[in-house]
């Protein structure tokens, strides 16, 4: 063999083996972006559960009642095309609901109140860290996948172009004041 073969081999192979660390890391990006939106679709589901359990519990006024428990329906009922909205307008509600101290007062002293409310803080609290690492592992992967080779070689395979989970997630106020 000829010296110049034996360099065009070791520079294939080279471009090779890094072509497959790339194709690697791609993927490794994808099963962290599943794995985020997972966490991310059971911290929003608990959200939505805990304000509709408080929502039929009886402590809130009927007009309270009635704004909480339809948001948090139309969150757990909505489809992936409409998800971003319903849980934004969960938050709404949850923040028109929750405006006040009092209205947290007045569902703490209620027996079962106190871990109620400690439960809906802890739940509106996660959502926000949930999404921010969600979108964190979406935005590393769009970046990789923006570069040349990536284009050129295809090493994305089929994976469907990841997209960010956009949505208001600011908790209220008075519950996180509270809990701080």
């Amino acid at each position: 063999m000829t010296p110049t073969l034996i360099w065009t081999l070791v520079a294939l192979v080279a471009i090779g083996l890094y072509l497959s660390w790339t194709a690697g890391r791609l993927d490794r990006l994808h099963a962290r972006i599943d794995a985020t939106r997972a966490g991310l679709d059971a911290q929003l589901l608990r959200r939505a559960s805990v304000a509709q359990e408080l929502a039929t519990s009886g402590v809130l006024d009927p007009a309270a009642s009635i704004v909480l428990y339809e948001a948090a329906h139309a969150a757990r009922q909505a489809e992936e095309e409409q998800r971003e909205v319903a849980e934004s307008e969960l938050s709404q509600a949850l923040r028109a609901v929750f405006a006040e101290a009092a209205q947290v007062e007045v569902v703490r002293e209620v027996p079962g109140g106190e871990s109620a409310a400690h439960e809906l803080t802890e739940a509106v609290r996660r959502v926000p860290m949930a999404r921010r690492f969600h979108n964190d592992a979406v935005g590393a992967a769009r970046r990789l996948r923006q570069h040349r080779k990536v284009r050129w070689f295809r090493l994305a395979g089929h994976a469907p172009f990841p997209m960010a989970f956009e949505m208001d997630d600011e908790p209220p106020a008075a519950l996180v004041d509270r809990a701080a």
